[in-house]
């Protein structure tokens, strides 16, 4: 499954800044491809401007070569599993319940669960470490603990593609790693995935391209080792940095000096 956009702008009501200022993007078919970039920079509105969730001002964003806007809502939920950075969760659910929320696009409000349904929320519990779990209400959840329920439910939808907001964020370096493995796995076996981070050496480490943003806009894109150049890094991260490749994984490492950054003006965000 594809994404791209084309000259994408999106600005939110009473920003005198674009959120995103036309961003290119194009995703190939079962890839893993990271997003990276500050706090600001436009990372989370890219995603919902892929999912059709916010509406841009100029350009276009599409899934498969559509238009996400012309794509059905539970349609496209059967073909992207999506882990948004954060979520409300207003009343108590079991943990096995809401993973098994992510086969409602293929059930509907109607039809029971089948046999193939409950052998994939049981494997999607099983992949996530969290089928011990499984009795819990979500409210007595770690942090941690919850983020890996909620990538479990987007795996229990069996899609193509999977778009994960800070997929890692709260989890112990154990289950950063098996989650990050896990979604390296199923790229490998096929599946798109969309992965935004903060997580410089990781996403060299697992991700085939990188796409560098910076103030709503594209500032670097291509592989690890093409995007990691301390020049670049430094001049969207404000901070000096080294990059040196990794003899162990083969990928490029950043390790920020201790200099204090050279004063540079603020550019205006969104």
């Amino acid at each position: 499954m594809t994404f791209e956009a084309r000259d994408l702008v999106v600005r939110y009501p009473g920003s005198r800044a674009p959120a995103l200022d036309g961003v290119e993007l194009s995703v190939p078919d079962g890839l893993l491809y990271a997003v990276l970039g500050p706090n600001g920079s436009g990372k989370s509105t890219l995603m919902r401007a892929l999912l059709g969730v916010v509406p841009p001002e100029r350009g276009s964003a599409a899934v498969d070569g559509r238009p996400v806007a012309d794509w059905d809502r539970r349609e496209l939920a059967r073909h992207v599993g999506a882990v948004p950075q954060a979520e409300a969760m207003p009343f108590p659910v079991a943990v096995r319940d809401l993973v098994a929320m992510g086969r409602f696009p293929h059930l509907g409000p109607v039809r029971p669960e089948g046999p193939t349904d409950r052998a994939a929320i049981d494997d999607a519990l099983r992949r996530c470490d969290v089928a011990h779990l499984r009795a819990r209400s979500v409210q007595t959840l770690s942090g941690g603990e919850l983020q890996r329920v909620r990538i479990a439910r987007a795996l229990a939808q069996q899609p193509r593609a999977l778009v994960l907001d800070e997929p890692t964020a709260s989890l112990d370096i154990r289950h950063e790693m098996a989650i990050l493995s896990l979604l390296r796995e199923a790229a490998d076996e096929g599946t798109t995935v969309l992965l935004i981070t903060h997580h410089l050496d990781l996403a060299a480490r697992f991700a085939d391209r990188i796409l560098l943003m910076d103030c709503g806009r594209a500032v670097a894109e291509g592989p690890p080792a093409q995007v990691y150049e301390a020049g670049i890094l430094e001049e969207v991260y404000r901070w000096p940095v080294e990059v040196r490749m990794d003899d162990a994984t083969g990928a490029p490492r950043v390790i920020p000096r201790s200099a204090a950054p050279a004063e540079r003006p603020a550019e205006p965000r969104p």
